[in-house]
C-alpha cells in the first residue's frame, strides 16, 4: 500500500474517531457508538487492500 493511501486511511479513521466522540458527547450516544465502529472497519478494509496487493 501507498504512502499516499496509508495517510488517507489512517486520515479517514482519525476523522471518523473524532466524529464519534464528538456525537457521544453532544448527547448522541448511539449515533457516536454507530460511527465509532467505523474505525476498526477502515483498518480492517486497509489490512485487506493491503494483504491483496492492491495498487494504488
Amino acid at each position: 500500500m501507498s504512502h499516499r493511501l496509508d495517510f488517507l486511511v489512517h486520515l479517514a479513521a482519525l476523522i471518523s474517531f473524532g466524529l464519534s466522540v464528538s456525537l457521544w458527547f453532544l448527547g448522541y450516544r448511539e449515533e457516536g457508538l454507530f460511527v465509532g465502529i467505523w474505525v476498526p472497519s477502515i483498518f480492517g478494509y486497509a489490512t485487506y487492500l493491503k494483504m491483496s496487493g492492491a495498487k494504488s
